[in-house]
């Protein structure tokens, strides 16, 4: 399954709280998810290759499985 990371995902990797958290983490993560997301979920407690705990929001569209935001923990 092709997985798509929105720029707003990307720019959220910048900050502070999704340090060491990368897009291929946020890929792997989407792609674990089995069922389909026909709506915006909040998908809880995936771990970085950094062992960063973290959150997506991800929808299954047309192209692919969207990945909205991510949301790191501390």
């Amino acid at each position: 399954m092709l997985v798509i990371v929105t720029e707003h995902a990307r720019k959220r990797l910048k900050d502070l709280r999704q340090d060491k958290i990368t897009v291929a983490d946020l890929i792997n993560a989407a792609s674990g998810i089995p069922e389909r997301i026909p709506t915006a979920t909040r998908f809880r407690g995936f771990m970085s290759a950094s062992q960063r705990v973290f959150d997506i929001v991800a929808k299954d569209i047309p192209d692919g499985r969207l990945v909205i935001t991510v949301i790191g923990k501390n």
